[in-house]
């Protein structure tokens, strides 16, 4: 048998990491060899329109599937193109292995055209950088993605010269499989004794509760507090927001504040702090830090921290846990409180984003039996509504860039999702400013045929950028245009889609694009007036 290429090597490691699609827009190089490895392993290359929407859709891949996500671009104006999508894996935690295309030393003694250090322009976001150009290039990736799965997770950066990819190795040294686990130890004695003493803890949740096993243990120790449960953006789900004890989402903003307030202690629970806005920590009460990693830069300084593996960190704790003094009723009333402080007001013309979330989730929920959809969430004002008022039952099931935070995302991590469920519809909730970013990506949805739903809020403007305009007292300026017709462009893309003027005719494309077998973009209009009273109500 011949000895592997360098290509297949690639192939082979992804596939034994359970990878099945990677995303991309090839060039004539590696690319090419890539993609036909990838083939040989059963995984699927999905041609996108953008470097930077093929990197959002492999990290939102490897977040939905609690693995790593793949993409690919050519050398030069490919490669920088993606860094985006690489800014918003490092700071959301999502580990994709991101391989362009490279120049060959030769080549660059006699070339200069789109030449430039790749690795140096991806040095501050990635994790680590390789070439694979050494005897050992099993090891070398072997070592690149152990590093890339410990915490915190992250990208890395593979520049793969097209003759490289094609070369012949020895038989590879490098071991498949996972990260190698974390050093457990057993909690120090003032985690145990802060959580025997509580009388009324709070439960704080974020992204590292994606870590193997972790949401289960989270959930048992709710049930064993019977106390109030925030979680972070990037960890709605992990405990259904139907639970009885979620209350709604920590921020770092005041609509949180009256429930952890009244706490006497503060149990952050994989909560990184690259997940809440830049405010002071408001709270006196105890910190209690459960995380897999300590993290340097942070909001408050714990009064105990445990740190390892969340799952066996948590079974560790749960001896201590008791019910505290907080009633049943007392926590309804704080999700209610929360509920009616972030709940939009009355329009005057169209729909309110408020009603567009909440009509979508009861006809997602009418049209799939009670099977409750997964959502994408993009930047921008509308994401105050669509992460309010969505309810997401389980973790990965509701995708946002919060860590960055960077317009655009939706529509290719909604993709990405979709294409992980294709017996059920994604929504995809984008504003009008995030689509025109990365409207191109509607062809690839059309031509994955996914059942994906990608639901515009259109209110011609950046309303949340007009917020802050406003609030500095500045007159509206550089953050509007004129409305443009989603519909026609989606159409223009091969799929279906509906305009929406009002209640009435939402609801009436809702009931159509849900039950069809492939993509549709449902183009609302919204009233954005009632956005600086709910952004005052969440941020304070």
């Amino acid at each position: 048998m011949a000895n592997p290429t360098v290509a297949q090597i690639v192939a082979a490691a992804c596939a034994a990491r359970g990878v099945r699609r990677a995303f991309g827009v090839p060039g004539g190089g590696s690319c090419l060899d890539l993609i036909e490895a990838f083939d040989q392993q059963g995984i699927a290359f999905h041609l996108c329109r953008t470097e930077t929407g093929a990197a959002l859709m492999a990290a939102a891949d490897a977040e939905a599937r609690n693995g790593l996500g793949v993409a690919l671009a050519t050398q030069g104006p490919g490669a920088a193109s993606a860094m985006n999508g690489l800014a918003h894996a490092a700071l959301d935690r999502a580990p994709v292995l991101f391989i362009s295309d490279g120049w060959t030393a030769q080549q660059t003694r006699i070339d200069s055209h789109q030449v430039f250090d790749q690795h140096a322009m991806s040095a501050p976001v990635v994790k680590c950088a390789l070439r694979m150009e050494g005897q050992d290039p099993a090891g070398e990736l072997e070592q690149a993605l152990a590093t890339m799965l410990a915490p915190p997770w992250g990208p890395v950066h593979l520049v793969l010269t097209g003759a490289n990819a094609r070369r012949q190795v020895a038989t590879p040294t490098g071991a498949s499989g996972g990260a190698a686990p974390a050093q457990e130890g057993a909690p120090p004695g003032r985690a145990l004794d802060l959580l025997a003493a509580a009388k009324r803890p709070v439960l704080l949740l974020g992204l590292e509760v994606r870590d193997t096993g972790a949401a289960r243990a989270v959930a048992a120790m709710a049930e064993r507090l019977q106390c109030p449960v925030y979680t972070t953006y990037k960890a709605k789900g992990h405990v259904s927001d139907e639970s009885p004890w979620v209350v709604g989402h920590v921020t770092g903003g005041a609509a949180e504040g009256p429930g952890i307030g009244a706490a006497d202690l503060i149990i952050m629970c994989g909560l990184d702090p690259v997940e809440l806005i830049g405010k002071p920590w408001p709270y006196s009460a105890p910190v209690l830090d459960v995380a897999l990693v300590p993290h340097p830069v942070h909001y408050v300084q714990p009064t105990a921290a445990v740190y390892g593996p969340l799952a066996s960190s948590l079974q560790a704790l749960l001896g201590a846990c008791r019910p505290g003094e907080w009633q049943p009723g007392e926590i309804a009333a704080l999700r209610e409180a929360m509920y009616q402080r972030l709940a939009y007001g009355p329009v005057g013309h169209g729909v309110s984003p408020q009603s567009v979330v909440e009509l979508a989730m009861q006809a997602a929920d009418d049209v799939a039996g009670g099977i409750r959809p997964s959502i994408s969430v993009d930047a921008g004002a509308h994401m105050f509504s669509a992460m309010a008022f969505w309810k997401a039952r389980e973790g990965g099931s509701a995708l946002i860039s919060n860590g960055l935070a960077t317009m655009g995302f939706a529509l290719p991590a909604g993709l990405a999702r979709a294409l992980q469920s294709p017996g059920t519809t994604t929504i995809a909730f984008t504003g009008d400013g995030g689509l025109m970013m990365c409207a191109g990506e509607l062809a690839t949805a059309a031509q994955c045929r996914a059942r994906l739903c990608v639901i515009v809020f259109n209110d011609s403007a950046l309303s949340l950028i007009a917020l802050k305009q406003k609030s500095r007292g500045m007159a509206e300026a550089g953050v509007t245009w004129e409305r443009a017709d989603f519909a026609s462009v989606a159409r223009g893309f091969g799929l279906q889609a509906f305009t929406a003027h009002d209640t009435a005719s939402y609801v009436q494309a809702l009931r159509a694009a849900l039950a069809a077998d492939g993509p549709c973009l449902i183009d609302v209009h919204v009233d954005p007036s009632g956005y600086r009273a709910q952004s005052q109500a969440l941020r304070g």
